[in-house]
Order: structure tokens, then C-alpha cells, then sequence
């Protein structure tokens, strides 16, 4: 991710065929890279509530209205005691949902993230391999 003039970036091994067939299906696939990977793509700035912590393809929050939180590839964050339901934060590529669906790509952290509520905005590039 690209924060003002950093560039961040994150190794991340996953076996498939493209990246298209990891996300095309709409199926959750989990990674094992840990929240504090993916803050080191934003930086101190960072901020994820600390329940959850669900990661990795096309990852979405339990909730049923259509606001929910969700990313292609990332992670999200709770801060209550219904585990991933109702996500109020998000670190990824391809997201939207609660709080800010505008942010497509980047840091959403609202009700407790570990770092306070963030609104940040970055460049993302994903390399395949």
C-alpha cells in the first residue's frame, strides 16, 4: 500500500491457479498472516479493534444487512462480544461496508480500534506471482 510517498508491503503465499480463482467464487479463504502484518501496511497509524481478526480472501463480517463490512483481500476488527457480526474495522484491498464504504482500499477503524477511529485512504498494488 502506498501511504503519501511509503510504499508498504506484505509477502503473503497462497497457492491457486490465479489470484481471479481465489476471489471470483465469493468463498472466505483464510490466511494466517496476523493483525499486526497487516497494520505494517498502513503504518502507526494503523488501527483494528482487537476481536475477530478475520483474514484473508474475500473476507466479510457475520452481519446480515447489506452495510456489513467486507474485503477481497485483508482483514477485519470487532470490539464486541458478538465476534465478527457487526465489524466496525477493516484493513484491506477491495473493501467496503460499515463504517465508510467509500474506502476502497485501506484503513476503516470506528468504537474502539487499538490505534482510535481512523479514515485512511491508500494506493494498493497487489503483485502475482
Amino acid at each position: 500500500m502506498k501511504i503519501g510517498q511509503q510504499i508498504n508491503f506484505i509477502l503473503m503465499e497462497k497457492t491457486a491457479s490465479s489470484l481471479y480463482s481465489l476471489i471470483a467464487d465469493g468463498d472466505y479463504r483464510a490466511t494466517s498472516l496476523g493483525r499486526d502484518t497487516w497494520k505494517m501496511l498502513i503504518g502507526s497509524e494503523a488501527s483494528l479493534q482487537p476481536i475477530c481478526n478475520r483474514e484473508g480472501f474475500n473476507v466479510v463480517a457475520d452481519m446480515i444487512e447489506s452495510h456489513k463490512a467486507k474485503v477481497r483481500i485483508g482483514i477485519l476488527g470487532n470490539e464486541g462480544s458478538d465476534a465478527c457480526h457487526t465489524c466496525d474495522s477493516r484493513i484491506g484491498f477491495g473493501a467496503g461496508g460499515h463504517p465508510d464504504n467509500s474506502n476502497t482500499c485501506g484503513n476503516e477503524a470506528t468504537h474502539g480500534g487499538d490505534n482510535g477511529d481512523k479514515h485512511i485512504k491508500t494506493i494498493g498494488y497487489i503483485l502475482v506471482y
